[in-house]
């Protein structure tokens, strides 16, 4: 027959076992908000220079979430990701034009079109700093390269 302490300790190692389970599935709920997609304006302050997350986060893999301009061309590997959806592609000439609400996209892959209008969620290595494709001529202050996307 178990000794009261025997069942007691038992008793006191499921309780802190649920606990432990219980608390590793808060701090999962809580990663995941952690993870969730940024948002354009969050990379940029007012004065449409770099926010300090922007920095903080340059050279990581970063999830951001918008629309998608139509492309440039055909079969590309590049895209512009925007804040609201636009039927036509926010095509800039110089950086001092850059708004803070699009992002450009170079994707792993050539792009498959997904409509203006729905909502997607990009994930890539965060760039800054002035850039100008050479295929392209397109300039971008700041870009995800190595980018996948996915409908949100």
């Amino acid at each position: 027959m178990a000794r009261t302490s025997d069942v007691m300790n038992r008793r006191q190692l499921i309780v802190g076992l649920g606990l432990t389970a219980f608390a590793g599935h808060l701090l999962k709920g809580t990663a995941s908000a952690a993870d969730a997609p940024l948002k354009l304006r969050t990379l940029y302050n007012k004065d449409r220079s770099f926010s300090d997350l922007a920095h903080s986060l340059e050279g990581t893999r970063v999830s951001v979430g918008g629309y998608m301009a139509p492309p440039l061309k055909a079969d590309s590997q590049f895209f512009v990701l925007t804040k609201i959806p636009m039927a036509v592609c926010p095509f800039c000439e110089t950086e001092a034009e850059w708004p803070r609400d699009i992002l450009a996209i170079y994707t792993k892959r050539i792009v498959d079109v997904v409509a203006f209008n729905s909502k997607i969620v990009t994930r890539g290595v965060l760039e800054l700093g002035t850039f100008k494709d050479p295929e392209t001529g397109f300039v971008s202050r700041a870009r995800l390269v190595d980018a996948v996307y996915e409908r949100s």
